[in-house]
């Protein structure tokens, strides 16, 4: 007899977005999902499906004969060293557009690798800082990495961000031109990026924290904001962006997904993913770097 399938409801979904984002505290949090879903057996049950599984990360193969890849590491900002993944397609014609990849508040795991490969299949070489690297490093354990997150100083990460635009553009094989695409906390870094980086030649910002107000004139790049229609946390600072954008004449796109979640490009978690959204939402991402970046 097939096991049915545990059933997540939205305010689940909710009360997992307020732990990763918010509170940081799973005890608080298994405690609602045992109240949501009736058990604590339940709650077992339910809690993995809201996670990011890991061992469902690869898309593309780490051994992907059409693509090189590598861990390097390279100067941050202020004497830091940073640390990143690097991958460019094989037999490329010529100079490619540089693609910087940055992670969710789980820093640089096997699925923003796994991204990284995709960017590159789509004909840009590809690097996944970790932006991490001055705490240490990424850790195995998300909790922790989330904890990590929270002490770091975002003036010092855009930096870092910078750092991470200008060897990229740097590098043999590129053509000087740079773009960034982020999920979730990697969202709002691209929104600083664009703040903080008068050379990025484009920005995608996937469900990210606006960024300050008062530093929206200094954007150059042209935007493509990707949201979550029922990602309310998010969405309470669009329409300040939007319109300090329009103010202040800046090129950028929004779309709204309707009926999808946070973390809606997440492939490796069950309950949030929705592939009719990914699949737009990356084809509008491919174009608009294939537009900005040749």
């Amino acid at each position: 007899m097939d096991t049915e399938k545990p059933k997540i409801t939205q305010a689940m979904i909710n009360a997992y977005d307020e732990y990763t984002h918010l509170t940081l505290d799973r005890r608080a949090f298994m405690e609602k999902l045992t109240g949501l879903a009736g058990s604590g057996a339940a709650a077992a049950a339910i809690a993995p499906l809201l996670a990011a599984n890991g061992a469902k990360a690869e898309i593309v193969s780490a051994g992907d004969n059409r693509l090189t890849a590598e861990d390097v590491t390279y100067p941050g900002a202020n004497g830091t060293e940073m640390k990143g993944y690097l991958v460019r397609p094989k037999n490329a014609s010529g100079p490619l557009g540089g693609v910087i990849v940055i992670h969710e508040n789980r820093g640089l795991n096997a699925h923003i690798r796994d991204v990284a490969r995709r960017m590159a299949l789509e004909g840009f070489v590809a690097l996944a800082p970790d932006f991490l690297s001055p705490e240490g490093g990424t850790p195995s354990d998300e909790d922790q990495a989330r904890q990590m997150f929270s002490s770091l100083d975002m003036d010092a990460t855009a930096a870092n961000g910078e750092a991470s635009r200008a060897y990229l553009a740097g590098l043999d094989g590129v053509n000087g031109k740079v773009g960034a695409v982020g999920f979730c906390w990697g969202g709002g870094m691209v929104n600083r990026m664009a703040t903080a980086s008068p050379e990025l030649n484009a920005g995608v910002a996937y469900y990210g924290q606006q960024p300050p107000i008062a530093e929206v004139p200094a954007i150059r790049a042209p935007l493509m904001l990707h949201y979550a229609g029922l990602d309310e946390r998010i969405n309470a600072g669009i329409d300040a962006y939007r319109k300090a954008l329009e103010e202040n004449g800046k090129t950028f796109e929004i779309f709204v997904y309707e009926g999808v979640n946070h973390a809606f490009n997440n492939d490796t978690s069950a309950a949030r993913y929705d592939k009719t959204a990914a699949d737009l939402a990356w084809s509008r991402t491919v174009e608009f770097f294939k537009k900005n970046l040749a």
